[in-house]
């Protein structure tokens, strides 16, 4: 097993032997210790103005590496398929609501009310690059987010449910802000796939959001889920705090396609 490097102190100038003892003695120490803020607040009365700098931006700097380590590791766990962002998207062929749109969506508010989404439109106008772009913004601003196809997150479930481990699994995913479910309806789910699919999108109900990208409308979901009740369950409950955003056009995949050149 792999461990990580000892950190070392950057040679920025020439030093005191002295001096680099005493820094390599605080690094030592420092592996030992978690900040006391009772302790901190007496070596601040102590303190120098200069000091006071100095410790300033020491806890600036382990503040912002610690947030870049955060989004990292966030990114990673979301599963993200491409890297996609909202730089240089093209909004022309988005329908929002009336009282809603582009900025509204941009500024991730809807994570905080727990609301949902569904993109609904014709393959290839757009509906995942938009949900992976907001998923990663997401991350970026501290949200725990997940990604998966609606058929993968079924058999993942299915695995952990023969496993006996879907209380730890649906666990795990509950961690997440933001959920995204892309190609609903893409391919048929049998009854066990849509009683998880549904466990998964009732639990999150009012606790955390749903992203949908699906070219079935609504009327179609009961094929989705092959019972009519539990679409109807699904449907209330996304109309209820969710917002459609309808996707137009021809597919970007069938304009930019190498065969039709």
């Amino acid at each position: 097993m792999s461990t990580r490097p000892e950190p070392r102190i950057p040679e920025t100038k020439r030093r005191r032997a002295d001096t680099i003892a005493k820094s390599e003695h605080i690094m030592a120490l420092s592996k030992h210790l978690t900040l006391t803020r009772s302790v901190l607040a007496e070596t601040l009365a102590e303190a120098t103005p200069a000091q006071l700098d100095f410790i300033e931006r020491w806890f600036q700097a382990e503040i912002a590496s610690r947030e870049a380590a955060k989004r990292v590791r966030l990114l990673k766990a979301a599963g993200f398929p491409a890297d996609k962002t909202l730089d240089g998207y093209d909004w022309a062929g988005l329908k929002f609501p009336a009282d809603w749109g582009r900025t509204q969506l941009e500024s991730l508010g809807f994570i905080d009310r727990h609301e949902d989404l569904v993109l609904y439109g014709p393959v290839g106008t757009g509906k995942t690059h938009l949900a992976i772009a907001l998923g990663r913004a997401a991350c970026r601003n501290g949200i725990p987010v997940r990604f998966f196809t609606t058929s993968s997150l079924v058999m993942r479930l299915r695995r952990a449910k023969q496993d006996n481990r879907l209380d730890r699994e649906l666990a795990m995913i509950g961690k997440a802000r933001l959920i995204i479910l892309d190609e609903l309806g893409y391919i048929p789910i049998d009854e066990e796939g849509s009683r998880l699919l549904f466990q998964i999108i009732a639990d999150s109900y009012e606790t955390r959001s749903i992203i949908y990208t699906t070219n079935i409308e609504f009327s179609g979901w009961t094929r989705v889920f092959g019972d009519p009740n539990m679409a109807a369950a699904v449907i209330d409950r996304t109309v209820h705090h969710g917002r459609l955003i309808r996707f137009q056009g021809a597919s970007y995949r069938s304009r930019h396609a190498l065969m039709t050149k």
